[in-house]
């Protein structure tokens, strides 16, 4: 057994030794979690023989994306760079620049920061003409920000503020802010997470690419 293995307690073992089937690792700040994770990525290849392009790690910060690359490098040696290590928008954003294309962006899409994603909703409330004291930038963005990470685009939101004045007027402003997004050939970051998904579900050739290439999903800090 690898001696990177012989210097984890117990439970940390445990969790590195299980790698079929789906694991959940419970633990607080400072416990080590990121280094099982990394440790884990280290047995799969050194033990199991596994090949690095099949395993994917998934974390929050593109600083705890780069510490846990670092960690991997350093751990792993030679075939670490195969290794996907990043965030979850960074991974999705990865993957639309090579099939956007299949929902109707290019895929040189630009990313609109919360800079661009807040101008543009100002001058779409401005063009409907509302009381900024009721439809303010801050609780629009936050409106369209929320519906995107529960899976819903602005048709879906549209049909889902049915029978409610104040969502309806939010809907017609998004349907504008996805048009002009649209219109400019980009995404904010909600859109990366959002698309991706939109893309597994009406693609299964790309689906089932994925499905092909990452044997090992590790997400740090889910």
């Amino acid at each position: 057994m690898s001696q990177h293995i012989d210097s984890l307690n117990s439970e940390q073992k445990k969790a590195v030794l299980q790698t079929e089937g789906p694991v959940l690792i419970l633990a607080g700040a400072g416990s080590g979690k990121t280094r099982v994770i990394t440790h884990r990525i280290a047995y799969l290849i050194d033990e199991c023989g596994v090949a690095p392009w099949n395993i994917m790690a998934i974390t929050f910060t593109n600083k705890a994306a780069g510490e846990m690359k670092d960690r991997v490098d350093r751990i792993v040696g030679g075939g670490s760079e195969s290794i996907w290590v990043s965030t979850f928008h960074s991974s999705c954003a990865r993957i639309l620049r090579r099939f956007a294309d299949r929902i109707g962006y290019g895929n040189n899409y630009s990313i609109y920061d919360s800079d661009d994603s807040r101008q543009l909703i100002k001058g779409i409330i401005k063009k409907h003409g509302l009381d900024t004291q009721k439809f303010s930038y801050r609780d629009v963005m936050g409106a369209i920000s929320r519906a995107k990470n529960n899976g819903l685009d602005a048709m879906a939101f549209t049909k889902s503020a049915e029978g409610d004045w104040y969502k309806s007027v939010i809907a017609d402003l998004f349907r504008d802010y996805e048009k002009e997004l649209k219109k400019a050939d980009s995404m904010d970051f909600d859109d990366l997470l959002l698309n991706a998904v939109k893309l597994f579900k009406t693609d299964s050739e790309v689906l089932e690419n994925y499905r092909n290439r990452f044997r090992y999903i590790m997400v740090d800090e889910y």
